[in-house]
């Protein structure tokens, strides 16, 4: 299994060097430049000279090809420049300041969909057409149809301005630091709470009909049928013999998400203010930063072939056939 992991991560890097450049040519294609907002926008000789000034510091000036290639040998060494932005901070410490906060919505929120999304799955499968498996039917329509705005414009108008229970951006109170310790992490989830419920809403919905359906198909093979003449009890069979079978295309479902919750995490972070990865792009694109959106684009990629790697790697947990597979190819 090392070895194959291995294998897997050399053949990334290729990958992700085509992601990049991809990413890197159509931002530099698309119209306007970061000097723009810096230089002024009329036509004065002064304001001309300082946008070409700007332009040199910046290597603008370069050919794409050779600004991509200097991006790339900084990137080998793990340096993704300096922001544009007149602050002119280190890409990585901005992004290592606001990447830990992405993680944690991110991670809170899978953590949640798995939990709830594949009881209500095998349940429905188990009682199809029961009024369990009607009502969670009606909530897969509501959450496919719910837009994360709109939900989360309602929910910041129900719970924080007219029932005032919960905070609607940020993630600390303006008084956080007065508080004692116990409080601080009490405000701190209670920020987190509408956020992490947007987040989960259409998630949870989706993957419960996926767990539905792959459950459905299980159930219905021969050795479910002759587990069942063996007098075993449902329980186990659903629960020993099902279960595992039917967690395989979520598995899957599971690695090829993350780019999708980290995209959708830019709509949550910025509606409730949180000083995530996802307001850091938005704010990167509107200011035409591009070594921020670079650093982004590039540990977003990063994540999402790990998450690959990773659930190929729970195939072989899940299902040890994949595991004997992989010895007799080997020979």
């Amino acid at each position: 299994m090392l070895g194959y992991a291995l294998r897997r991560l050399v053949l990334a890097i290729p990958l992700l060097i085509g992601i990049t450049f991809v990413s890197f040519l159509v931002i530099h294609l698309a119209p306007g430049e970061p000097v723009e907002n810096q230089g002024g926008e009329s036509s004065t000789q002064s304001d001309r000279e300082l946008r070409e000034r700007l332009r040199e510091i910046y290597g603008l000036d370069k050919p794409l090809h050779v600004q991509y290639w200097n991006w790339l040998t900084r990137l080998v060494r793990l340096d993704f420049g300096r922001s544009f932005s007149p602050d002119a901070r280190p890409v990585l410490q901005k992004i290592g300041e606001r990447l830990p906060v992405t993680l944690l919505l991110n991670i809170a929120e899978m953590l949640i969909i798995v939990a709830f999304a594949i009881p209500i799955g095998v349940l429905s499968a188990t009682r199809q057409y029961s009024n369990f498996d009607k009502v969670t039917t009606v909530f897969v329509f509501v959450g496919f149809a719910t837009p994360d705005f709109w939900l989360a414009l309602m929910l910041m108008i129900l719970f924080g301005v007219q029932l005032g229970w919960l905070p609607i951006s940020g993630l600390r109170s303006p008084t956080w630091e007065y508080l004692s310790f116990w409080r601080q992490q009490w405000d701190f989830v209670g920020h987190l709470v509408l956020p992490i419920l947007v987040a989960t809403f259409g998630g949870l919905a989706g993957f419960s009909r996926y767990m539905r359906q792959s459950m459905l198909e299980v159930i219905r093979q021969d050795y479910i049928q002759s587990a069942r003449a063996k007098g075993l009890s449902e329980s186990l069979v659903i629960g020993k013999h099902a279960l595992r079978n039917a967690l395989l295309p979520i598995v899957t479902v599971l690695g090829l998400s993350l780019p999708g919750l980290i995209g959708g995490s830019v709509i949550v972070e910025s509606i409730f203010a949180i000083p995530g990865m996802g307001q850091l792009m938005v704010q990167a694109v509107f200011e035409r930063d591009y070594p921020v959106i670079m650093g982004n684009l590039v540990i977003v990629a990063s994540l999402t072939l790990v998450a690959n790697l990773i659930a190929d790697l729970t195939y072989s947990l899940v299902d040890p056939r994949i595991r004997v597979s992989a010895r007799r190819a080997r020979r």
